[in-house]
């Protein structure tokens, strides 16, 4: 556990009793000072949507030593006490429960709101944070459609609050390295990407609608999401599969690889998508593909693209998840980690650099901890400091696009053309119906 003083408890005592001895009666109260610039040496968060990969968050935001977790929100009560006993191994202040994530947003002591409740949340809760004067942390993909996405880059300007996407690799010192290199011609002109990403998920089997568990508040869970009956096959993963909350496993993990590929190849918005694939192996509620191809031509030049197989683990470069640049001069493989590897044309090694630790890409929860610190420090820096975000919204958005673009094409049927300038669909009224969303009355986004 880590030992840290209380910064703020100190400073109004020192600063009580220097008003006290210049005659001065203090009358602010511990919130009115925790609020003056520079009293405050610590980012106050709260963490909403716990029962998985949120738990992890929360266990590191806490963990760093300018970071106190003081608020856990779920609508799972299993899971608000859960994350909160865990956070007593990591740090000695206590965590106060919400079951609804939007009475925390109203302590004017919490700085930041982390996200990681289900798909369809990450964009509404956002906005909502950012209206409320809070900065943001929001895993990937950072919404679910691409309305939801232009909406976000509108808001981080309007409200000026710092809002990064969780796509830690952007934070990964020798993924850095391998970019920077690729960028300064290791491998000349680049002009193919491929990423992939292979797991051997189980069937979800066909869902009943039964009663809503007493532990989970239903409707608040669906939150923005038109509604729909309970099913005992939903909560708390398998929601990813399923169009009305989820975006799939191109969003659930290709989302990382694509960011990687845009950035390394450095483009923007594509010309042209096409996708192939679907629900292979099994007869179930999944609807989204569990085998999928994503193509995406650039004006430049370029192509890239992203295979996903939820249901067949097959490595490819070794690795369950990666990205590969092809150039006129060689290749370069960023596996899974915090590692690259250089072939020249021969496909001979040219320079390896290896991981400095053991990462499991397949895990859920908490694949790589303390290089995904690294992610929020760059995160508090640009709270504290006014340093460049690795990932801000205008990046994290057109990361999160291109594999959207790819689900609109799977889901059409077809290829899209693509305004390369902006990044949307030409000419298909059709495909433009999902470029957003229906909303429950009374959730809609609005700036």
């Amino acid at each position: 556990m880590k030992n840290k003083t209380n910064p703020r408890r100190n400073f109004i005592k020192k600063s009580s009793m220097a008003l006290v001895a210049g005659g001065v009666l203090p009358h602010f109260s511990a919130k009115s000072y925790a609020r003056i610039l520079g009293s405050n040496e610590r980012i106050l968060a709260s963490v909403m949507g716990v029962n998985s990969r949120g738990n992890a968050l929360a266990q590191n935001f806490a963990s760093q030593d300018n970071c106190d977790v003081i608020h856990i929100c779920d609508v799972d009560q299993r899971a608000i006490t859960k994350c909160i006993d865990a956070l007593k191994e990591r740090q000695t202040v206590g965590a106060k429960g919400f079951g609804d994530f939007r009475k925390s947003l109203e302590d004017k002591d919490v700085d930041a709101l982390v996200i990681a409740a289900p798909d369809h949340w990450h964009a509404p809760a956002s906005l909502l944070a950012m209206k409320a004067g809070k900065h943001v942390y929001v895993e990937k993909p950072c919404s679910h459609n691409p309305n939801e996405g232009e909406i976000l880059v509108q808001a981080a300007e309007k409200y000026g609050k710092v809002i990064q996407m969780g796509n830690q690799r952007r934070s990964w010192p020798n993924v850095i390295e391998g970019i920077n290199a690729l960028k300064a011609g290791a491998i000349g002109r680049v002009y193919f990407g491929k990423g992939w990403y292979s797991n051997n998920r189980p069937s979800i089997g066909i869902g009943k609608e039964t009663e809503v568990p007493d532990w989970l508040d239903w409707e608040l869970w669906q939150g923005p999401a038109p509604r729909k009956n309970f099913k005992d096959n939903l909560i708390h993963y398998n929601w990813h599969w399923h169009w009305h909350w989820g975006t799939g496993e191109a969003l659930n993990n290709g989302t990382h690889m694509i960011d990687l590929l845009r950035w390394g190849m450095e483009v923007d918005y594509p010309s042209k998508v096409s996708s192939n694939g679907g629900r292979y192996r099994y007869k179930d509620d999944w609807e989204t593909p569990d085998t999928q191809i994503i193509n995406l031509d650039f004006n430049n030049g370029m192509t890239m693209s992203w295979e996903g197989r939820s249901c067949n683990g097959k490595n490819i470069e070794g690795s369950s998840v990666g990205v590969l640049f092809y150039g006129e001069n060689g290749s370069m493989l960023i596996p899974g980690g915090d590692s690259y590897t250089i072939f020249d044309l021969q496909g001979k090694v040219v320079k390896e650099v290896k991981n400095t630790m053991k990462i499991d890409a397949r895990n859920k929860m908490n694949p790589a901890e303390k290089l995904d610190a690294l992610h929020i420090q760059n995160m508090f820096g640009a709270i504290k400091n006014g340093t460049t975000l690795n990932s801000d919204m205008d990046s994290g958005h057109k990361s999160t696009l291109l594999v959207q673009l790819g689900n609109i094409a799977q889901r059409m049927g077809r290829s899209l053309e693509i305004d390369s300038k902006n990044g949307h669909i030409l000419n298909d009224n059709d495909a433009q119906k999902l470029w957003g969303r229906s909303y429950e009355p009374g959730w809609e986004m609005k700036l």
